[in-house]
Formats: structure tokens, C-alpha cells, sequence
């Protein structure tokens, strides 16, 4: 990391997650202080050992209270809570920086924190963490979804992402959840998608079916980040009513619990290919009606 601060920030960390023990290891590495971390699992006293050598694991309320910089880094559901709790015990104080790394979440959320005169930001990683030093090479050139209004604030926004050597993206605090939809919706629910892919060419008799999937998923991903639908190619996109057959009556027979998203997928698929003219209206509603009935046989 570029140690590129003129003068380091003393940073807190509440929440030592897989997320937060990480970008606290690499503003650190940055040039500012890592004050202390609070976290009570095991997991994340590992991570503390591991992670930030030497800071000191305490209360949310001492990390609070220590700190120029805090950042919350716990789940999103809990968010509201800790920062109001933090407010009512009197460990924010005025002039404070407060961030949090929700992606769903805004600055409404850090409204209890605002009110005692805390300079509030949302800066989120656009990236998937391991919780472990695999992690640090990653960040560069990582995207960060940042909202921020406050004038001293967003200074520090654009000073974090430059010394996480990240790109900074604002996000409207009304699109928060629209911004993390997209980034959930294309990352986490990829994972369910090749892991599915992996096990359906697995019972083919595919010694190393990560292997076989590679090439083609790395091409397909690039070509989709770089083209859109127009990268889309295969058996709906071509109109192959026989062939999706096959593949239902082979995944009913096999794996029918993929069943129900290669459904979901392929009619989101043949609308895009309808809707650019790729696809006959025609041709869809044959495929469409097959993938239904695919659905009615395994229901019944």
C-alpha cells in the first residue's frame, strides 16, 4: 500500500470480520494507526493475532472513544444497534469520523452518531473476503461505493479509497440498496450458480470439474463485463427447444434441486434474447412452455 497520508489517522475497528480486520491491516500498512479492535469470537480473535499484530482487542466503547477514525464493520442487521448504542453511552464524541462498510446501508443509519456532531461516510469494498492475508493484494484497484455529504468528510472518503489504492464510486444515499443488489446479485449468487455448474458436470463423470469449467466461465465472465448481452451465446440464445429439453430431464434425474435457478436463468435468458431479436418470439414460447412444464412435473 501507498503509505501516502500526510498525517496518519488514529483508526478503531468495531467488528474484527472478515472485512474489517482487513481493511485495517491495509490502512496500517498505509500509515495510520490501528488504535484497537473489538471482536469476541474466536474467528475474529484469530483474525486480530493474525491481521494487526499488537493492537489491542477491547470493548466497542473504549475502541469508540480512542479513536479519530471508527469504523464499523459488523453485519448489516446489526448496524443500527451498535452505533445507537455506542451514541447513548457517550462514546462518539463531536467532530469524531464514523464510517461503516454496508453496502445496503447509507448515512441514515449512522443518524444517532450524526446527531452528537460526528462526521458520518459509507464506504464500501466492492470486493469478497476470505478474512486472512489473501486478502491484501486484492484491494488495489478494488471499487469502493462511497456516500458522503458532510464537507470534512468527504476529503476523508477520497483519502481512504487513495490509500487503499481503491477507485472511488459515489453511491446516492436513495440507490444504497440498489448499488448492493447489483453487487450481491453478480458475486454472491454467482457462487450458487458455478457451485451448481460444478457438481452437474461432476456427476457427469468429470474427474476435475473445476478444471473443464474454468477456461469457459473466466472467458464468459469477461466477455459478459465487456459486452453485456451481447456476450450471451448457447442453446436459448440459438432457439435448441430439444436440447434445454435434454438438460431438464437430465438435471430432474440428477440434481433437482438445480433445477428451479437453470429454470429461473433460462427465461430470464430467452426474454434478453426475444427483446434484442435474437431469439423468435416463437421459438421463446416453445422454450418458455418446456421450462414450465419442467417445473409442474417435479411439483406433481
Amino acid at each position: 500500500m501507498n503509505a501516502t497520508s500526510v498525517q496518519g489517522l488514529r483508526i478503531g475497528v468495531v467488528g474484527a470480520g472478515r472485512v474489517g480486520a482487513v481493511l485495517a491491516a491495509a490502512l496500517r500498512a498505509a500509515g495510520h494507526e490501528v488504535t484497537g479492535a473489538a471482536g469476541d469470537s474466536d474467528a475474529s480473535r484469530g483474525r486480530i493475532t493474525n491481521l494487526l499484530p499488537g493492537v489491542p482487542r477491547r470493548k466497542p466503547t473504549a475502541v469508540s472513544r480512542d479513536c479519530d477514525l471508527l469504523l464499523l464493520t459488523v453485519p448489516d442487521d446489526m448496524l443500527g444497534n451498535v452505533v445507537s448504542m455506542l451514541a447513548a453511552s457517550g462514546a462518539i464524541r463531536e467532530g469524531q469520523l464514523v464510517a461503516h462498510t454496508s453496502g445496503r446501508h447509507g448515512l441514515a443509519v449512522l443518524e444517532p452518531a450524526r446527531a452528537l456532531g460526528a462526521r458520518v461516510l459509507a464506504l464500501h469494498p466492492a470486493m469478497t473476503f476470505t478474512g486472512t492475508e489473501l486478502d491484501l493484494p486484492r484491494l488495489p484497484g478494488c471499487s469502493y461505493g462511497v456516500t458522503a455529504v458532510d464537507p470534512d468528510a468527504v476529503p476523508t472518503a477520497r483519502r481512504l479509497v487513495a490509500d487503499l489504492e481503491g477507485t472511488l464510486v459515489w453511491v446516492p444515499e436513495e440507490k444504497r440498496a440498489l448499488y448492493h443488489a447489483g453487487l450481491a446479485h453478480g458475486a454472491n449468487h454467482l457462487v450458487t450458480l458455478v457451485s451448481q455448474a460444478l457438481a452437474l458436470v461432476r456427476e457427469s463423470g468429470a474427474s476435475d470439474p473445476a478444471a473443464t469449467l474454468r477456461p469457459l466461465l473466466t472467458a464468459a465472465l469477461e466477455n459478459a463485463l465487456t459486452m453485456g448481452d451481447d456476450a450471451l451465446t448457447g442453446p436459448i440464445v440459438r432457439g435448441d427447444v430439444e436440447t434445454v429439453r435434454a438438460h431438464l430431464e437430465s438435471i430432474t434425474a440428477t440434481r433437482p434441486g438445480t433445477l428451479p435457478s437453470y429454470v429461473a436463468l433460462a427465461r430470464a435468458t430467452a426474454n434478453t434474447a426475444v427483446l434484442d431479436g435474437r431469439l423468435l418470439p416463437i421459438r421463446a414460447a416453445k422454450l418458455i412452455g418446456i421450462l414450465n412444464d419442467s417445473l409442474e412435473k417435479v411439483a406433481a
